[in-house]
């Protein structure tokens, strides 16, 4: 595995996708099979192209930014901070498993809006 090769995908792959170009990202970095966990997204490749084509659609303005990203065995860490319309931002974990040629085959991820009011002065990145 090359774990270098395996961030930088994975930050390409959730990027082209989120910008609006969900069909590129899957004939890109997708291997044989994608396995999806996120219960409002579909399994398999056209889920994931019919939830972020909606997405773009309904969304245009949103914006992403990635904060973290570590790597491990086959494994891949997302800590990413969006920006939705309205000013309503998100803190994500996503995860991607790899497979032995260096292409995506599951994704899991949790996401928090981040309040306007925090009980500490920590921000969430």
């Amino acid at each position: 595995m090359n774990l270098q090769e395996n961030k930088k995908n994975a930050i390409a792959f959730y990027k082209m996708a989120y910008e609006g170009n969900p069909k590129k990202a899957i004939e890109d970095f997708i291997g044989e099979e994608y396995i999806q966990h996120n219960p409002d997204v579909a399994d398999g490749t056209q889920g994931f192209i019919d939830y972020f084509e909606r997405m773009q659609h309904e969304y245009p303005e949103k914006s992403i930014e990635f904060v973290r990203c570590i790597a491990e065995g086959d494994l891949v860490a997302l800590h990413t901070h969006q920006t939705w319309p309205g000013n309503d931002q998100y803190v994500t974990m996503d995860f991607f498993r790899f497979d032995e040629k260096g292409k995506i085959g599951e994704h899991w991820d949790a996401i928090q809006q981040i309040p306007e009011k925090s009980a500490n002065p920590n921000t969430m990145y």
